[in-house]
């Protein structure tokens, strides 16, 4: 039996840094795999790029929702049919009401704004590129110019009660599932979208090349929040992880007020706001008590105390 003991632990010993490289490869896949087609799409024509990146935007969350049930990373954080239900009516505002605001694909006096300023730009550069590759580079060159925008817009956030009001919503999940990367108050949805939208606009990024940046920041974004056993690994010296998301909604403000990059990491490296810890107590803001919808929607509009006390 010692024998047997000693065999299993010799076989076991190097199957856990195998299963933890393994565990860093799905986002990285995903993530640029999506851009791949994306980009491919535009650059070849071998699909209608448009209805292929209305399709890969609508993915991520029943995909991820399925693992989620499979492979959670925590049981405390699976979700009961209530909490589906709520996290449903987030991602119907989302995808039914601001995300038509901003796609290009839409015509809306958003979208026309976009296609002015981007002409209007006295700035001389073109973001576009004819190859896949090329798209794929300069939608990461966008990518990182629009997200130094907005962390420094969410560091804000967590500095300043004026402008935590529209943050706190998204703070007061206690569980981390994939849809809840949607539980974000309108308000705050046009505040970190318009400064990387104007970036985009001003560096004259072509309609191909948002599309694969949005592309990036989408699957990224719902990864970051899924409840998996995902590792950073080599992904995550640049960009943002769950594991680096996770400890960003953590109870504790002295690990929430770390990792505020939502898709790109580099920032907080930069600036010194990265924090390479990887296990977290609990997730949640104040008392760490689920809140109504009804709540969650009108705390902007509450007292400093009142939020101080939610």
């Amino acid at each position: 039996m010692q024998h047997q003991t000693a065999i299993g632990s010799r076989i076991g010993k190097p199957l856990r840094p195998l299963a933890n490289f393994l565990w860093t490869l799905p986002q990285p896949v995903l993530v640029f795999g999506a851009m791949f087609l994306v980009a491919s799409a535009y650059s070849t024509g071998w699909t209608d790029a448009d209805q292929l990146t209305t399709a890969l935007l609508l993915m991520p969350i029943p995909l991820l929702l399925l693992v989620e049930r499979l492979k959670p990373k925590r049981a405390d954080w699976v979700l009961n049919w209530k909490e589906y239900a709520e996290d449903a009516f987030w991602v119907l505002c989302v995808y039914l009401i601001w995300v038509p605001l901003y796609d290009d694909y839409y015509d809306t006096p958003i979208s026309e704004a976009f296609a002015w300023l981007r002409d209007a730009a006295l700035l001389p550069i073109s973001l576009d590129a004819s190859t896949t590759l090329g798209l794929i580079g300069v939608a990461m060159l966008a990518n990182f110019a629009s997200e130094f925008v907005y962390y420094w817009l969410h560091r804000l956030q967590h500095r300043m009660m004026f402008f935590w009001r529209i943050h706190a919503t998204h703070h007061h999940i206690t569980k981390m599932g994939v849809a809840r990367a949607d539980r974000t108050h309108p308000l705050e949805f046009l505040a970190l979208n318009l400064g990387p939208a104007i970036i985009l606009a001003l560096l004259g990024a072509s309609s191909a090349v948002v599309a694969v940046a949005l592309t990036f920041r989408i699957f990224g974004a719902y990864t970051n929040h899924a409840n998996l056993p995902l590792k950073s690994g080599w992904y995550g010296w640049l960009f943002t992880t769950p594991e680096w998301h996770q400890l960003h909604h953590s109870k504790q403000m002295t690990e929430s007020d770390s990792n505020f990059g939502c898709s790109i990491i580099f920032w907080d490296r930069v600036f010194g706001t990265f924090s390479g810890k990887t296990e977290i107590e609990a997730v949640g803001n104040g008392t760490g008590k689920a809140l109504s919808i009804y709540t969650q929607l009108t705390m902007p509009f509450r007292s400093n105390e009142t939020l101080r006390n939610l």
